[in-house]
């Protein structure tokens, strides 16, 4: 069973049919959305500040999300993919992005609809990444536009698969 902890008189809030791997960690002021799915090792730390993660959600194997104390705060849309071992430390993660395997997002980022980081990127405080678009290397720029129904169709394929997945471990 998941750890879920209460910190600090806060008690994280689960959506309706979300899946938490047994070894995944939630503590303290984390709301996940509804069809969400936490995976293997995940730490979702939100113990200096919130994190606040939209519905249909994947938060895949070694992610870590977690903020800077009265300083940041996490916020991840709908339908958002976020790959293995990725960090995601205060900063907004839009609906439909996807967040490439081993990737960095530090504070006061903003990753935008339907956009796309790629595996391995480190997206540096205060960076804006366009919507519909691929931003890689360390420090992670701009790569190219993407056709907007594109980007949805792998995205949201992720995103779908992911469900269909947690389904597997019900």
């Amino acid at each position: 069973m998941a750890l879920i902890k209460t910190l600090r008189g806060i008690t994280p809030k689960i959506g309706d049919n979300v899946f938490l791997a047994e070894n995944s960690t939630v503590i303290g002021d984390v709301e996940i959305g509804r069809d969400s799915s936490i995976w293997y090792n995940t730490v979702l730390r939100g113990d200096v500040n919130s994190i606040r993660i939209g519905e249909r959600v994947n938060i895949q194997d070694g992610a870590v999300i977690h903020t800077l104390f009265e300083k940041s705060v996490a916020v991840i849309g709908n339908d958002v993919s976020i790959g293995h071992n990725v960090t995601v430390h205060g900063a907004r993660i839009e609906n439909g992005a996807l967040i490439g395997m081993n990737s960095v997002v530090l504070d006061h980022a903003v990753i935008g609809e339907g956009a796309i980081v790629a595996a391995g990127a480190v997206v540096l405080s205060g960076t804006k990444v366009e919507a519909g678009s691929i931003y890689a290397g360390i420090p992670a720029q701009f790569v190219k536009k993407i056709d907007p129904e594109q980007a949805k169709e792998i995205n949201m394929k992720i995103a779908r698969n992911y469900l269909m997945y947690a389904g597997w471990y019900k």
